[in-house]
């Protein structure tokens, strides 16, 4: 990327940031309504502002500002080694278990963060993490797909977790 705004070598990159890459791994937090979980439970998905989220959602620029929790989210994937056999996570951050309780019992200032609530007149019964690959798309991909990133689902990052569940470990 630097390359192409920087031909004749006047500005330089800063530490880690000074690439981007085609692809990136990204944790996605879900939610349901249902009462009992089974292969059928519908999923609704919490978007955040910077995030790639929905595929034909088209990347954004924030600069400026700085997203905070959206910053945060970035670095979850760091945590995590993807195998043939699945993923490993080296713990999660409380900040991010702290999250997940927030979004159980729809606490304003926490949705306020967020692009979209999945559940604008209730809280979700469930939430979980699920940890993706986003795969940005070529110019004639985009146009014959109608999408921005290719996403493929690589495993579950954090489990179901229920009110009745943050209620039993209280």
């Amino acid at each position: 990327m630097n390359a192409s705004y920087n031909p004749l070598h006047l500005v330089g990159s800063y530490g880690a940031f000074g690439s981007v890459t085609r692809e990136r791994h990204e944790v996605v937090i879900e939610g349901t309504l249902d009462t009992e979980l089974s292969e059928h439970t519908q999923w609704r998905e919490y978007e955040l502002p910077g995030k790639p989220g929905d595929v034909t959602h088209r990347p954004r620029q924030w600069a400026p500002y700085h997203l905070r929790l959206d910053w945060m989210m970035w670095f979850l994937p760091f945590r995590v080694v993807v195998t043939a056999y699945g993923l490993y996570t080296r713990g999660h951050p409380i900040w991010f278990v702290r999250l997940l309780e927030k979004l159980l019992v729809a606490d304003p200032p926490t949705l306020a963060l967020l692009r979209s609530n999945p559940f604008p007149d209730t809280a979700p019964t469930y939430v979980r993490a699920s940890f993706y690959r986003y795969e940005l798309l070529s110019a004639q991909e985009r146009r014959q797909l109608g999408a921005y990133w290719r996403r493929t689902y690589l495993g579950e990052y954090y489990p179901p977790l229920s009110r009745e569940l943050l209620t039993d470990l209280a």
